[in-house]
């Protein structure tokens, strides 16, 4: 089967989950997500009325483009798709472009929020020029908007109209 992407479109190269907070990511095909809570056996996943602040909005789902981590490599970053911690690694979608947008993974609907900044905790468990190299490609933080499954191969459309 052949899937025809264009610069707005991508597909779901990889999904990764991590039970706990410093656990290493595990690949997964399918995930549940929950507006409000995030994805389910995920660390961050929200207990009702526990935890996060509720009002903080884009901490329930992370992305990341694949070509980001590619041009890293040829750069001699020497990162895999787990290592980056983010929770969906897209290919083909130009994630930056969905800040401030409603988007879809297949049939669930997400906000993006905020660009996924790397951070020192990162570079520490990595290579400390993780940094300087993903720099306003490190991805997206977005919220969760429809509950549903997310799986490998699912579409990304940006439903929001320019």
């Amino acid at each position: 089967m052949s899937i025809n992407i264009s610069r707005s479109t991508g597909i779901v190269a990889g999904i990764y989950i991590a039970s706990q907070r410093g656990e290493p990511t595990q690949w997964a095909e399918r995930v549940h997500v929950v507006p409000g809570r995030g994805i389910e056996g995920d660390r961050y996943f929200r207990l009702p009325g526990i935890g996060i602040d509720p009002l903080k909005t884009g901490t329930e789902l992370t992305l990341i483009e694949i070509e980001a981590i590619e041009a890293m490599r040829r750069n001699g970053v020497r990162i895999s798709p787990d290592q980056t911690r983010r929770n969906i690694v897209t290919r083909g979608v130009s994630l930056n472009d969905l800040v401030g947008k409603k988007f879809s993974i297949g049939s669930v609907v997400f906000r993006g929020v905020r660009l996924c900044e790397p951070c020192d905790y990162l570079a520490s468990r990595t290579v400390p020029e993780v940094k300087q190299y993903m720099a306003h490609r490190g991805g997206l933080r977005a919220d969760v908007l429809t509950d549903g499954f997310i799986q490998i191969n699912d579409l990304i459309t940006p439903t929001d109209k320019d």
